[in-house]
């Protein structure tokens, strides 16, 4: 909180992109709030394997029901967020199901025009280390949100965690960015089957909407 504070100018809003809690209790959500709340930014956020549904919307204030996925869309100036839920409770992999698909169809069809980011928990792209790529997305999840993205222009980018590293790739032509994570990073492994974990820096990642054109910053905390 305290590097994302010292940026000039503050942001106008702060995204979360999953794994808020460790144990998904309402206490570490009120947590939460009440650090992201000293940068004087609204705050949006999307379940990670490691939240709780209901506890995340009651805490936070979130649209739905409690065991609906945790999906909305917000105008935020000139750019627009879409949240995806691809998170299977009492699971660590993800899950993108035709009722969700449908929803992001419907919800991206709204706004034709307006410049778009994307997020979601599991990064819709094989990464290359198979211990993550085992608790991912499905490859046909992938493919059928490849699909509906490719017939979506205004989507600039898909962001992501989950992996506990930056990791760019692309989806239908659209990048990909998965946020390096705010606690503790993975090691590099491309053949391990088992994550392990380095001593690489904490981070986070600016966007700037600059003349139009999106630019992510990807920020080491030290």
């Amino acid at each position: 909180m305290e590097a994302v504070a010292e940026l000039v100018p503050r942001p106008d809003a702060v995204l979360i992109s999953g794994d808020l809690a460790e144990h998904g209790a309402a206490e570490e959500y009120d947590l939460v709030q009440e650090l992201v709340g000293r940068l004087g930014a609204p705050l949006h956020v999307l379940p990670g394997n490691h939240d709780d549904r209901a506890a995340l919307r009651r805490s936070l204030g979130l649209p739905g029901t409690d065991a609906e996925p945790v999906q909305y869309a917000v105008e935020l100036g000139p750019l627009r967020f879409v949240v995806l839920d691809s998170t299977r409770p009492g699971e660590n992999r993800g899950d993108l199901d035709a009722d969700r698909l449908a929803w992001l169809e419907t919800t991206l069809a709204a706004a034709p025009d307006v410049p778009t980011v994307l997020a979601l928990h599991h990064p819709p792209v094989v990464i290359g280390i198979p211990a993550f790529d085992e608790i991912g997305l499905p490859s046909a999840d992938r493919q059928a949100l490849g699909k509906v993205v490719a017939a979506h222009p205004q989507v600039r980018r898909i962001v992501a965690g989950h992996v506990h590293r930056a990791v760019y790739a692309e989806l239908a032509g659209r990048s990909v960015l998965a946020a390096p994570s705010t606690y503790v990073q993975a090691l590099l492994d491309l053949g391990g089957e088992e994550i392990r974990f380095s001593d690489d820096p904490a981070g986070f990642v600016v966007h700037a909407l600059l003349d139009g054109e999106l630019v992510s910053h990807i920020q080491p905390v030290r």
